[in-house]
């Protein structure tokens, strides 16, 4: 567990030049303690979710390295999602255009990213590609 300190309203008493400067004394302290968890936050934008470096646990239990593999080169093209697709890239930067927005998706190294059933885009790929994939 890490703990983390809060002062408020501290005054450092006076030590003498040739005492150590620690411990140093406070009034009114409180101490604040949690649990630190680092996360992998999932987010959606333009109906694709992205989970940015999910940790290996949860590739472990997806299976992720047990999918098949594909990878193109730096290039542009269009693609219609017949079913819906999870990835995980290895490699690579891409941004995606989600037909009929008029933004686009990045997604690069390390991403683990859903795509609908249905969607039609246009990937361009500014960095080769290389990553695993599983229809549903």
């Amino acid at each position: 567990m890490a703990c983390f300190s809060s002062v408020s309203n501290y005054s450092l008493l006076t030590i003498p030049p040739k005492q150590s400067l620690t411990p140093l004394y406070y009034r009114n302290r409180r101490s604040v303690c949690g649990r630190v968890r680092a996360e992998a936050m999932a987010t959606e934008k333009l109906g694709i979710k992205i989970e940015k470096n999910p940790p290996d646990s949860k590739l472990s239990d997806l299976g992720i390295r047990n999918w098949p593999k594909w990878g193109c080169p730096p290039s542009k093209f269009p693609w219609t999602y017949s079913a819906k697709e999870t990835c995980y890239l290895l490699e690579g930067k891409v941004k995606v255009y989600p037909e009929g927005a008029d933004d686009f998706v990045e997604i690069g190294a390390g991403d683990l990213v859903v795509f609908p059933k249905g969607m039609s885009c246009t990937w361009d790929v500014s960095v080769a590609v290389d990553k695993h994939y599983k229809f549903e």
